[in-house]
């Protein structure tokens, strides 16, 4: 639901109203993000133009990036904190440092997360680690995390400080889920959302903030944009991990059930196993203290998982309650962020392109 000028009630398609701000997102970052990228070491620079999507693996121009939520968070709040189409220069440049600071930052994570997990492929590609090694990887990753601390510090350094404090906390979050994966850290359902929070609701909080900073908003109205990014990230997460054992292969990439064949400890599988009934208990006798299922079956690649092992463990998991559980905690996580969103006072035009990015969020399927 969005307004007509006249400020009637018009009624459009959430999904390709936020494909509508994903893309202006890309249309905004990407010649500055190409631009941050060609100044890098001749080392990095096509490594990480290649995990961007900007291009293929020998350098050829290519225009896949990645979804762009996060600078599309960032445009939208700097809007509905009062930045509009007459803002200044100054405000504008800001606003696009800020954005291009954060997709930095994120491919930063992604390139770190996937070698630490070892993830084999990112974005339906093979995963820049498997491409140009461990080594060269992680120096990208370490050269992405100073570009973005560089490009948004030269606009605002009190913008630095917030992207900083992110950082700190999406790598707590990262320190705990591979404590979680390797079985060194109980595993607590109140804690893996604690986890949720830093991981990825950081970065979702950092970029709203980073926008209505931007436009000039007060530190108190910022936090409640940071509290709406915050909530809604751990939506975001939510809806991740549903779609990594229910979502369709062919959207997300991943076999049905690969988060289950990998032994993964994602929120919806923790809620099972903290469930007090028949299937939870069955589900805590096949889960913890076993590697990765394709392991067991001779495998060492992550592909095709005993088929009738994947599948009792995602009807264990459903029939727990995990499944029912993650949907609801989801949708609880969108509300609390509506909720901060109204108390920021947002402009109405402005505030109701966050509820379309809120709704593809929740709706999302890849």
């Amino acid at each position: 639901m969005t307004r007509s000028r006249d400020g009637t009630a018009v009624v459009v398609d959430p999904r390709t109203s936020a494909d509508r701000l994903l893309d202006e997102a890309r249309r905004l970052i990407e010649p500055e993000l190409r631009a941050v990228l060609d100044g890098l070491p001749e080392s990095v620079r096509v490594i990480a133009g290649y995990h961007a999507g900007l291009w293929d693996a020998e350098g050829h121009r290519r225009s896949r990036p990645g979804k762009a939520l996060r600078p599309a968070l960032v445009l939208s709040s700097a809007r509905a904190a009062g930045a509009g189409p007459g803002a200044s220069g100054a405000v504008t440049g800001a606003v696009t440092a800020a954005a291009v600071a954060v997709e930095l930052l994120h491919d930063f994570s992604l390139l770190h997360d996937d070698v630490m997990d070892g993830d084999r492929t990112r974005r339906h590609r093979p995963a820049a680690w498997t491409v140009f090694g461990t080594g060269r990887a992680i120096l990208t990753g370490d050269t992405l995390l100073g570009a973005a601390l560089h490009t948004v510090a030269r606009s605002d350094p009190r913008a630095a400080e917030v992207l900083s404090g992110a950082l700190l906390r999406l790598c707590r979050g990262q320190a705990t889920d591979l404590a979680l994966q390797a079985g060194s850290e109980p595993v607590d359902l109140a804690g893996c959302l604690a986890m949720a929070e830093d991981k990825t609701g950081a970065l979702l909080g950092c970029a709203c903030r980073l926008g209505a900073m931007a436009a000039g908003a007060s530190a108190d109205v910022a936090a409640l944009y940071q509290e709406f990014g915050c909530q809604l990230g751990v939506a975001f997460q939510l809806t991740d991990d549903l779609l990594g054992i229910w979502g369709d292969p062919a959207s997300t990439g991943k076999p049905v059930g690969s988060d289950l064949a990998s032994r993964k400890m994602t929120l919806p599988i923790v809620a099972a196993l903290a469930a007090e009934n028949e299937a939870g208990a069955e589900l805590n006798e096949r889960y913890p203290g076993r590697g990765p299922l394709y392991a067991s079956a001779g495998r060492t690649d992550g592909v095709d998982p005993p088929d009738d092992e994947v599948v009792r463990m995602v009807e264990l998991v459903e029939r727990a309650g995990g499944r029912r559980w993650a949907q609801a905690e989801a949708e609880r996580r969108s509300r609390l962020a509506l909720a901060a969103l109204d108390r920021a006072g947002p402009d109405p035009d402005a505030a109701d392109e966050l509820r379309l990015l809120a709704e593809l969020v929740r709706r999302r399927t890849r």
